[in-house]
């Protein structure tokens, strides 16, 4: 079977996390990336013969089908466009954008290019919460009533997580994007209101001064249907990542550890290279990652694209360009409501 050619664009955490997951793919084969650091580096650690500076070229010259847009968020819609002129599919990282004129602009070209527009969010492929929605489905827990959703760690490294121009915001937007997705796959019902509080950003965060955007944020989302959502992201957990899920029924509960869950134990007074995202020590008792980049989602994201391309499947609700736009508009409506002092509605 002839294989999917993908090139991705960027090497930073996330491009890594996509040549992993596509390197294990049988149906997909990385042949170019493009990137403005680090190109050398990256495609050598990842086995990826052709690089190039500059993204355009590489659309222009390479013959691949799909791209992965890994750059950082103020470049989405650039890049994604770029790409559906050039008549590639695309898979983009979360989020879609950080506006939502933005988000349309990408929905649109892609649509008139006849291009698929793949929406990166990891967390709707995590075989957890896939077999969490499963249970929910055959009844165990009847209606949800509430969802309480989180990502949090210590703090992004990247310069482009930390300026408001590259970014558009910081915790919520970066990491509180996966539970505005999250919920909108889970519960299928629409947000019609959001009521957000979020650190102030620099001096006024509670632990990161030298990041513009807030370290610490909460919405509470209310459905259609008069039920309810809190969804957080901070960058003041250390320790490593921890993402955490808590679903409630009307007649049951379900609760997932989404990065705390590992079967390894380890002690050592020496330390080691890798626990787990975000972990900054190893030494001592620590439990070590298994296979994050499955566990996460982010392999059954990208097999989930691969075959959308080449079989012309359709794209799984929750990953489409139209559910990137939701999660935005419910983080932007988090940070307008902390502004305004008061609830939002969402259209």
């Amino acid at each position: 079977m002839k294989k999917v050619k993908v090139g991705i664009i960027g090497s930073g955490f996330a491009a890594n996390l996509h040549a992993k997951a596509y390197q294990r793919c049988a149906n997909a084969e990385v042949v170019a990336a493009s990137a403005i650091d680090n190109l050398k580096k990256f495609c050598s650690q990842n086995k990826i013969s052709k690089a190039y500076d500059d993204y355009r070229e590489m659309l222009h010259k390479e013959d691949i089908e799909m791209v992965s847009v890994c750059v950082p968020n103020y470049l989405h819609k650039e890049v994604v466009c770029e790409a559906a002129r050039a008549g590639k599919h695309v898979v983009c990282e979360k989020p879609l954008a950080t506006t939502l004129p933005d988000c349309d602009e990408m929905i649109k070209t892609c649509k008139e290019y006849k291009v698929k527009l793949m929406y990166a969010e990891d967390w709707i492929f995590a075989p957890a919460l896939i077999r969490a929605k499963n249970i929910y489905e055959e009844g165990a827990i009847g209606k949800i009533v509430y969802i309480k959703a989180k990502e949090s760690h210590g703090g992004s490294h990247s310069p482009f997580a930390q300026k408001m121009i590259y970014c558009g915001g910081g915790a919520m937007i970066h990491l509180g994007i996966h539970p505005a997705g999250l919920v909108n796959w889970l519960k299928e019902k629409r947000v019609v209101e959001v009521l957000g509080k979020t650190s102030l950003g620099s001096n006024h965060n509670l632990v990161h001064s030298n990041f513009e955007g807030e370290d610490w944020a909460v919405g509470i989302l209310t459905f259609e249907d008069n039920t309810y959502a809190l969804i957080e992201g901070n960058y003041i957990t250390f320790g490593g990542m921890d993402n955490k899920i808590e679903i409630y029924g009307d007649q049951g509960n379900i609760k997932v550890e989404l990065t705390h869950g590992s079967p390894l134990l380890v002690y050592s007074p020496i330390g080691y290279e890798y626990v787990m995202e975000k972990a900054d020590i190893s030494k001592g008792w620590t439990f070590p990652a298994v296979d994050e980049e499955s566990s996460l989602g982010y392999q059954n994201e990208i097999s989930h694209f691969v075959n959308c391309v080449q079989f012309d499947q359709e794209i799984m609700r929750g990953a489409r360009g139209e559910d990137g736009k939701i999660a935005l508009q419910i983080v932007l409506g988090i940070y307008d409501s902390m502004k305004g002092g008061k609830p939002i509605k969402i259209n």
